[in-house]
Protein backbone atom coordinates (compact mmCIF):
# COMPACT_ATOMS: atom_id res chain seq x y z
CA UNK A 1 0.00 0.00 0.00
CA UNK A 2 1.48 3.27 -1.06
CA UNK A 3 1.92 5.82 1.84
CA UNK A 4 -0.94 8.15 0.79
CA UNK A 5 -3.50 5.08 0.84
CA UNK A 6 -2.29 3.89 4.19
CA UNK A 7 -2.60 7.55 5.96
CA UNK A 8 -5.92 7.80 4.49
CA UNK A 9 -7.29 3.94 5.26
CA UNK A 10 -5.98 4.71 9.07
CA UNK A 11 -7.96 8.02 9.12
CA UNK A 12 -11.00 6.84 7.72
CA UNK A 13 -10.27 3.84 10.24
CA UNK A 14 -10.62 6.16 12.49
CA UNK A 15 -13.42 7.74 11.82
CA UNK A 16 -15.72 5.06 11.37
CA UNK A 17 -15.00 3.48 14.67
CA UNK A 18 -15.65 6.85 15.99
CA UNK A 19 -19.02 7.17 14.40
CA UNK A 20 -19.83 3.71 15.51
CA UNK A 21 -19.23 4.16 18.91
CA UNK A 22 -21.08 7.38 18.70
CA UNK A 23 -24.04 5.41 17.35
CA UNK A 24 -23.81 2.65 20.15
CA UNK A 25 -23.99 5.70 22.08
CA UNK A 26 -27.51 6.66 21.08
CA UNK A 27 -28.91 3.16 21.58
CA UNK A 28 -30.45 1.22 24.19
CA UNK A 29 -27.95 -0.54 26.09
CA UNK A 30 -29.98 -2.10 29.35
CA UNK A 31 -33.64 -3.08 29.95
CA UNK A 32 -33.86 -2.27 33.54
CA UNK A 33 -37.05 -4.08 35.35
CA UNK A 34 -37.97 -1.83 38.29
CA UNK A 35 -40.18 -2.31 41.70
CA UNK A 36 -41.71 1.32 42.04
CA UNK A 37 -43.13 1.67 45.83
CA UNK A 38 -46.85 0.94 45.80
CA UNK A 39 -46.98 0.78 41.83
CA UNK A 40 -45.93 -3.06 41.00
CA UNK A 41 -43.13 -2.54 38.36
CA UNK A 42 -41.99 -1.04 35.16
CA UNK A 43 -39.13 -1.43 32.79
CA UNK A 44 -36.79 1.46 32.05
CA UNK A 45 -34.97 1.66 28.95
CA UNK A 46 -31.28 2.74 29.49
CA UNK A 47 -29.75 4.09 26.22
CA UNK A 48 -25.99 4.90 26.33
CA UNK A 49 -26.20 8.44 26.92
CA UNK A 50 -27.39 7.52 30.86
CA UNK A 51 -25.01 3.87 31.17
CA UNK A 52 -21.69 5.49 29.39
CA UNK A 53 -22.39 9.63 29.60
CA UNK A 54 -18.71 10.14 28.93
CA UNK A 55 -18.48 8.32 25.75
CA UNK A 56 -19.63 10.95 23.22
CA UNK A 57 -17.00 13.51 24.30
CA UNK A 58 -14.52 10.24 23.10
CA UNK A 59 -16.26 9.69 20.42
CA UNK A 60 -16.16 13.15 19.12
CA UNK A 61 -12.45 13.41 20.45
CA UNK A 62 -11.93 10.84 18.15
CA UNK A 63 -13.45 12.83 14.76
CA UNK A 64 -10.93 15.76 15.68
CA UNK A 65 -8.03 13.61 16.36
CA UNK A 66 -8.72 12.48 12.78
CA UNK A 67 -8.94 15.80 11.45
CA UNK A 68 -5.84 16.60 12.69
CA UNK A 69 -4.04 13.47 11.57
CA UNK A 70 -4.47 15.25 8.15
CA UNK A 71 -1.51 17.73 8.57
CA UNK A 72 0.00 16.76 11.43
CA UNK A 73 3.71 16.42 10.97
CA UNK A 74 5.63 12.89 12.30
CA UNK A 75 6.30 14.18 15.92
CA UNK A 76 2.69 14.48 16.29
CA UNK A 77 1.28 11.69 14.43
CA UNK A 78 3.09 9.82 17.13
CA UNK A 79 1.46 12.40 19.72
CA UNK A 80 -1.78 11.42 18.08
CA UNK A 81 -1.41 7.80 17.94
CA UNK A 82 -1.23 7.52 21.71
CA UNK A 83 -4.05 9.47 22.17
CA UNK A 84 -5.69 7.36 20.32
CA UNK A 85 -5.06 4.77 21.60
CA UNK A 86 -5.77 6.25 25.23
CA UNK A 87 -9.52 6.81 23.86
CA UNK A 88 -9.96 3.49 22.45
CA UNK A 89 -8.88 2.51 26.63
CA UNK A 90 -11.42 4.36 27.71
CA UNK A 91 -14.51 3.80 25.54
CA UNK A 92 -13.88 0.21 26.20
CA UNK A 93 -13.83 1.20 30.18
CA UNK A 94 -16.90 3.18 29.46
CA UNK A 95 -18.78 0.32 27.82
CA UNK A 96 -17.00 -2.41 30.22
CA UNK A 97 -18.47 -0.79 33.43
CA UNK A 98 -22.08 -0.38 31.92
CA UNK A 99 -21.83 -4.66 31.35
CA UNK A 100 -20.05 -5.50 34.38
CA UNK A 101 -22.81 -3.51 36.70
CA UNK A 102 -25.59 -2.91 34.77
CA UNK A 103 -27.83 -1.93 37.88
CA UNK A 104 -25.68 0.64 38.19
CA UNK A 105 -25.03 2.25 35.00
CA UNK A 106 -29.24 2.37 35.22
CA UNK A 107 -28.81 4.72 38.49
CA UNK A 108 -29.63 7.61 37.05
CA UNK A 109 -32.79 6.27 35.30
CA UNK A 110 -33.61 4.18 38.64
CA UNK A 111 -33.32 7.84 40.55
CA UNK A 112 -35.53 9.75 37.98
CA UNK A 113 -38.61 7.29 37.91
CA UNK A 114 -38.79 6.15 41.57
CA UNK A 115 -36.92 8.70 43.40
CA UNK A 116 -34.78 6.56 45.29
CA UNK A 117 -30.69 7.66 45.59
CA UNK A 118 -28.03 5.98 46.48
CA UNK A 119 -25.64 2.40 45.35
CA UNK A 120 -27.33 0.06 47.80
CA UNK A 121 -31.29 1.25 47.43
CA UNK A 122 -31.11 1.09 43.61
CA UNK A 123 -29.58 -2.50 43.67
CA UNK A 124 -32.47 -3.24 45.75
CA UNK A 125 -35.07 -1.12 43.65
CA UNK A 126 -34.00 -2.43 39.89
CA UNK A 127 -35.52 -6.60 39.88
CA UNK A 128 -33.50 -7.64 37.15
CA UNK A 129 -31.53 -6.66 33.67
CA UNK A 130 -31.00 -7.24 30.59
CA UNK A 131 -27.93 -6.70 28.51
CA UNK A 132 -28.38 -5.23 24.63
CA UNK A 133 -25.53 -6.10 21.98
CA UNK A 134 -24.67 -2.09 22.09
CA UNK A 135 -22.10 -1.47 24.74
CA UNK A 136 -20.27 -4.58 23.39
CA UNK A 137 -20.61 -2.75 19.62
CA UNK A 138 -19.30 -0.01 21.52
CA UNK A 139 -16.35 -2.36 23.11
CA UNK A 140 -15.46 -3.31 19.68
CA UNK A 141 -15.36 -0.42 18.51
CA UNK A 142 -12.95 0.84 21.49
CA UNK A 143 -10.92 -2.10 20.23
CA UNK A 144 -10.36 -0.81 16.72
CA UNK A 145 -9.15 2.76 17.80
CA UNK A 146 -6.78 1.40 20.15
CA UNK A 147 -5.51 -1.14 17.62
CA UNK A 148 -5.39 1.91 14.64
CA UNK A 149 -3.89 4.12 17.46
CA UNK A 150 -0.72 2.02 17.55
CA UNK A 151 -0.92 1.31 13.52
CA UNK A 152 -0.41 5.24 13.32
CA UNK A 153 2.50 4.98 16.22
CA UNK A 154 4.49 2.27 13.62
CA UNK A 155 3.55 3.67 9.99
CA UNK A 156 3.75 6.79 10.81
CA UNK A 157 7.32 7.71 9.42
CA UNK A 158 6.08 6.46 6.28
CA UNK A 159 3.45 9.27 5.78
CA UNK A 160 3.75 11.85 3.29
CA UNK A 161 4.30 14.99 5.01
CA UNK A 162 2.08 17.88 4.86
CA UNK A 163 2.35 19.92 1.63
CA UNK A 164 2.19 24.02 1.01
CA UNK A 165 1.95 25.30 -2.35
CA UNK A 166 3.11 28.86 -2.44
CA UNK A 167 1.99 31.05 -5.52
CA UNK A 168 4.78 32.90 -6.85
CA UNK A 169 3.97 36.79 -7.23
CA UNK A 170 6.15 38.47 -10.15
CA UNK A 171 6.54 42.28 -10.35
CA UNK A 172 7.44 44.09 -13.28
CA UNK A 173 9.50 47.32 -12.80
CA UNK A 174 8.73 50.54 -14.03
CA UNK A 175 10.30 52.24 -16.76
CA UNK A 176 12.33 55.47 -15.72
CA UNK A 177 11.43 58.58 -16.17
CA UNK A 178 13.50 59.59 -18.63
CA UNK A 179 12.03 56.83 -21.29
CA UNK A 180 14.99 54.17 -20.74
CA UNK A 181 14.28 50.62 -20.98
CA UNK A 182 15.15 48.45 -17.84
CA UNK A 183 17.95 46.35 -18.01
CA UNK A 184 15.20 43.58 -16.81
CA UNK A 185 13.16 44.15 -19.69
CA UNK A 186 13.96 42.23 -22.98
CA UNK A 187 14.93 44.87 -25.88
CA UNK A 188 11.70 44.61 -28.07
CA UNK A 189 9.54 45.26 -24.34
CA UNK A 190 10.31 49.34 -24.52
CA UNK A 191 8.16 51.55 -23.16
CA UNK A 192 5.22 52.93 -25.14
CA UNK A 193 5.86 56.42 -26.02
CA UNK A 194 3.93 59.55 -24.46
CA UNK A 195 0.48 59.14 -24.28
CA UNK A 196 -2.13 61.45 -25.70
CA UNK A 197 -3.85 64.40 -22.94
CA UNK A 198 -6.98 63.14 -21.80
CA UNK A 199 -9.57 65.09 -23.83
CA UNK A 200 -11.33 68.13 -22.62
CA UNK A 201 -14.21 68.08 -20.20
CA UNK A 202 -16.85 70.32 -19.37
CA UNK A 203 -16.30 70.32 -15.82
CA UNK A 204 -12.50 71.40 -16.75
CA UNK A 205 -13.47 74.27 -18.88
CA UNK A 206 -15.74 75.58 -16.66
CA UNK A 207 -12.72 75.80 -14.04
CA UNK A 208 -10.54 77.38 -16.61
CA UNK A 209 -13.19 79.86 -17.13
CA UNK A 210 -13.34 80.31 -13.94
CA UNK A 211 -9.48 81.58 -13.70
CA UNK A 212 -9.62 83.66 -16.40
CA UNK A 213 -7.82 81.26 -19.08
CA UNK A 214 -9.23 80.31 -22.53
CA UNK A 215 -9.67 76.46 -22.78
CA UNK A 216 -9.80 77.06 -26.36
CA UNK A 217 -5.65 77.92 -26.08
CA UNK A 218 -4.98 74.51 -24.73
Amino acid sequence: MSPRRLKLALILTILAASGLALLAWTQVWVHAEVGLPDAGTQVLQIDGAIAAPALTALALSGFALAGALTIAGRLIRIVLGALEVLLGFSVFLAAFLAVDDPSQASAAAVTAATGIAGHESIQLSVLGTIVTPWPFVAMAAAIAMAAVGVAVILTSARWPGPTRKYQAVRFEPVAASNGSVPASLPADAAPAGPTAPAPNDSVGDWDDLSRGEDPTAR
